[in-house]
């Protein structure tokens, strides 16, 4: 029984996967994730849980778990998964299991490490499933978390010329759209100690997140400055990027 829960932002029958990422001109945002992943995310062993896993873009890049569990709210997007990634690649066994982020239908303690990247902006109740996500995880267990944070560049520009009215240095989360939700990054780490969890490092992603930029400066120069600039973010002050990547450890 769901209907206690808290509503969830569902990708059913979405071409999202087709839309947003391969047509949609966000190879530099692709790749500048796969950076922060590089970065953040050790080499792994043992069962992975990838939350909303979407049509599986990042699965292939998780490198040596025995197993990856693909998690996602959408049947359709599972689908599309399985059919691009199949039973497994590189001698990992994926399974796609269609689940709620808020009662996840595994035991305690089921995985040594999880994912969740471009989901955390839809959840209504970030404490709540923060702490779904340490139950299912073993202690000593890796987190990697992104969330879209409101303290970026453009949001604090806009604020100080009055082009918005919504505050990015106040720490209660902004709605932009329905179930479409930036947090501030302060408010986000208190969240995650809440949870159980203790953050090891930050990565600041995608500064260069502007339509101009991607038009007009070659991909390999943007990455270039995106390696550079995701260090900036070594501390939570620090952090003036849209988008934040934690590795957290569950204790």
């Amino acid at each position: 029984m769901t209907h206690h829960l808290p509503p969830v932002c569902d990708y059913e029958g979405s071409d999202y996967q087709f839309r947003f990422w391969e047509r949609g001109g966000r190879e530099y945002e692709d790749r500048a994730e796969v950076l922060a992943l590089r970065a953040l995310m050790p080499r792994g062993r043992g069962r992975l849980l990838e939350l909303g896993a979407g049509a599986g873009r990042m699965t292939p890049r998780y490198q040596g778990f025995d197993e990856i569990v693909l998690t996602d709210y959408a049947r359709s997007q599972l689908r599309l998964a399985r059919q691009r990634l199949g039973r497994g690649r590189g001698g990992t066994r994926y399974a796609y299991v269609a689940a709620n982020v808020y009662a996840l239908p595994f035991p305690e303690a089921s995985f040594d490490a999880a994912t969740m990247i471009r989901t955390m902006h839809h959840l209504v109740e970030p404490l709540r499933a923060l702490r779904e996500v340490r139950r299912v995880l073993k202690p000593g267990g890796v987190f990697l978390l992104e969330f879209a944070s409101k303290r970026h560049l453009k949001a604090v520009l806009r604020y100080l010329v009055r082009r918005q009215r919504w505050n990015p240095f106040s720490p209660e989360p902004v709605e932009f759209a329905p179930l479409n939700f930036d947090f501030h990054p302060r408010r986000m780490e208190e969240w995650v100690r809440a949870a159980g969890f203790q953050v090891e490092a930050r990565r600041a992603v995608s500064y260069f997140r502007v339509g101009f930029l991607k038009r007009h400066v070659p991909l390999r120069w943007l990455l270039f400055w995106e390696r550079l600039a995701q260090a900036t973010g070594r501390w939570t002050w620090s952090l003036y990027s849209p988008s934040v990547f934690l590795r957290l450890r569950a204790v």
